[in-house]
Formats: C-alpha cells, sequence, structure tokens
C-alpha cells in the first residue's frame, strides 16, 4: 500500500487539431496507483522530457502525495538507455524523481507486462471511456477524461479486486509520501566545451569553470535564474552561476588560470602586426588580465578586419590616452569615425587631374581669343 505507481502513455480518441483542423489521436497520459488503482488521466498532443515530468507532478498533486516506487516503459523521455541491470534515466527525469523523493523501476526492455496495471487501464479507458468518441479541441478531450474518472472509474468496483477503487483510495492515500513544499523547477540540459579562458558561453554569456576543465567538455542545467556546471563523468556540481544576460561575464576569482595560455600571447603578437598602439594596447590588456584577455584580442582582431589596421591602430592610441583597456571604447571611436564622410580624390566617376587641367587651359585659350 503507497509504494508503487505506474504510468504509460496511449492514444487518446481522435480530436480536432488546432493547427491543421482535422482529427488527429493524441498521446493519453496515465498514472495509476498500483493498490487502489485509481487514476490520472490527461491527453496531450506533444511529449517531451519535461511534458513527461509536468505531467507527473500534475498526477502526484491530483493523488496528493507520492509512492516510493514508479514503474514505467523504456520510452525516451524516462529512459535514455534502457538495460536489463543498468538503465539510464533521463537526466531531467531523474532529477524531478528526486526532487519527489521517488525511485524509478523501469521495466526490462520488451517486457511490458512488468506494469501490466497500467497497461490495462490504459485500455480500459480506452473501450469504456473514448471508443466511438471524438473531441472539438484537447480541452474538451481532457475535461471529458476527469468527469469520466471522477463519476464513473473512481466509483466503480474493480474487477480484480472485487472493491470499490474510492474506498480503496481513501486508505491508501494516508500511506502515500507527503508532497515538497515546491514543485520541481525545470532546466535546459546542454553541453559547452571550456574554452582557454576557463569559461563557457550559454545564451551568449560567459561563466567561469574550474581550470582544470579547460578544453573538456561539461554537462550545463540551464535554469531561469541559475546555471549549474556538471562534470560530465562525476555528475557532480563543480560550478554555480547566476544567469546574467547577454554579453556579460562572470567568473569565481579561483577559475581564472594562473599562467597566461601561449594562445593569448600568440594573438597579443598578431594584433601587434597592426601598428604600435594597437602593439602596446593588447600588451597592456595581456598583462592586466591574463587568460581573459582572450576574448578582447579576438574582438581586437575582427575591428582589424573590418576597419583596417590605420583606424584601429588610432581608436587603441585614443584608447591608452584615456586610460581605458575595454573593447567598447575602441568600437565606439570607430564607429564615430566612421559616421564622419571622408573626402576622396580617385573614384571611377571622376576623371584624373590631368584631364581637368587640360579642359581648364583649353578653356582659358577660348576665353582670351574671344576678348581679343
Amino acid at each position: 500500500m503507497g509504494e508503487e505507481m505506474q504510468a504509460d502513455y496511449g492514444e487518446g480518441a481522435p480530436t480536432r487539431h488546432p493547427r491543421t483542423g482535422k482529427y488527429r489521436k493524441p498521446r493519453l497520459f496515465v498514472l495509476m496507483l498500483g493498490y487502489s488503482r485509481h487514476r490520472f488521466l490527461k491527453a496531450v498532443w506533444n511529449s517531451s522530457a519535461q511534458i513527461w515530468c509536468e505531467l507527473h507532478e500534475e498526477g502526484f498533486a491530483y493523488f496528493g502525495g507520492v509512492t516510493q516506487i514508479i514503474r514505467l516503459d523504456n520510452l525516451r523521455e524516462g529512459v535514455i538507455d534502457p538495460d536489463i541491470y543498468d538503465p539510464e534515466l533521463n537526466g531531467l527525469y531523474a532529477a524531478m524523481l528526486s526532487h519527489y523523493s521517488v525511485t524509478a523501476a523501469p521495466c526490462r526492455p520488451y517486457a511490458p507486462d512488468l506494469k501490466g496495471k497500467v497497461e490495462s487501464a490504459v485500455g480500459h479507458t480506452q473501450r469504456t471511456a473514448l471508443k466511438g468518441r471524438t473531441f472539438e479541441s484537447i480541452e474538451q478531450h481532457n475535461v471529458f477524461l476527469q468527469r469520466w474518472n471522477e463519476r464513473w472509474a473512481f466509483t466503480r468496483i474493480h474487477g480484480t479486486t472485487k472493491r470499490q477503487v474510492r474506498d480503496m483510495f481513501e486508505e491508501e492515500c494516508s500511506a502515500l509520501t507527503a508532497l515538497p513544499a515546491t514543485r520541481f523547477e525545470y532546466y535546459q540540459i546542454v553541453e559547452r566545451r571550456v574554452h582557454g579562458d576557463a569559461h563557457i558561453e550559454v545564451g551568449g554569456a560567459y561563466y567561469s569553470a574550474p581550470p582544470r576543465y579547460v578544453g573538456t567538455t561539461v554537462v550545463v542545467h540551464v535554469g531561469t535564474l541559475w546555471l549549474r556546471i556538471i562534470d560530465s563523468r562525476s555528475k557532480l556540481c563543480v560550478r554555480e552561476h547566476l544567469v546574467i544576460q547577454r554579453g556579460r561575464r562572470r567568473t569565481v576569482e579561483s577559475d581564472v588560470p594562473k599562467q597566461t595560455p601561449p594562445q593569448v600571447l600568440r594573438l597579443v603578437a598578431h594584433v601587434g602586426g597592426a601598428g604600435p598602439s594597437c602593439r602596446a594596447f593588447a600588451g597592456a590588456l595581456e598583462a592586466d588580465r591574463r587568460a581573459l584577455a582572450l576574448r578582447p584580442l579576438f574582438g581586437l582582431i575582427d575591428l582589424i578586419k573590418r576597419y583596417g589596421p590605420l583606424p584601429v591602430d588610432r581608436a587603441c592610441a585614443l584608447a591608452m590616452s584615456a586610460g581605458s583597456l575595454r573593447l567598447r571604447f575602441i568600437r565606439k571611436a570607430l564607429m564615430v569615425n566612421a559616421l564622419q564622410p571622408m573626402l576622396i580624390n580617385q573614384h571611377e566617376l571622376i576623371e584624373s587631374i590631368d584631364t581637368y587641367r587640360k579642359h581648364f587651359s583649353a578653356l582659358a585659350k577660348g576665353a582670351a581669343s574671344d576678348d581679343q
């Protein structure tokens, strides 16, 4: 009692799709308590790891508690790598279950009979509630499922136990584990490579990682307000940051490499070839930021390609005289200078100065002859 629940997907009744206007069968999610056979039903158009987790949470809230174990099939929303002895759960699903103190027990591959109770519930719902019915919207579909579940399935005498489902649930609900005070906070799982300055890039912002991970790939959990860097082998969190705006950087001082990477020194030499002021600016930048100078140097090289060495060298001289080592200063100076019109003495539509000189001489001679 209160030890196990089972989850599965089936097919719902034909429902008009909001985009195509045609009738399609949505996915029917069923979550069933093992002892009382009380069930939670909901139809959805699409599925993903987060939708799968959210459906579980709705079911937990509907029952008012959770069991110790949940049995499920090896669908990818819940199990990434099915295995008889050591299945690998989807990371988001595993974290959600851990939040509710529930242990997942995936069935052996090709052994759906191990969750026969929920398999029977899916078939029973399709035969009894949904057979021959169509719905004009997914909302109408779910309203009907909820009403049918509460008025008929919940009050019926179960064919196996020979008892009313409601009476058995009243016994089981006291054995369910209480829900936590807050719901699970969802996050995205991505992979990122740690660059030479010991930072990763997520959403256009930069976050530091321990320097031992430079050149390796780490797993990143990205929430609404926080970001966690996870060791891909040990699955342990090695750094946590608050999410920042695009273009900004969040650095833990201990994450900055103590020595300047050789790549930074090569970039300093490359930038120095654009002019003396560029050389001075790049050297000062490397001395001030060490490994963190990597990205500004890349940005400086990009500016040299776009505007040419001479304008960038002048902008670097202006930045050095102002005591600024910010790439934003140089970019702003280049943009201001680019807005000023430049006079040119050569163009495909402009004749050479000798042509104009000949015309002027001819006109001068004609004017002189007219005067005579």
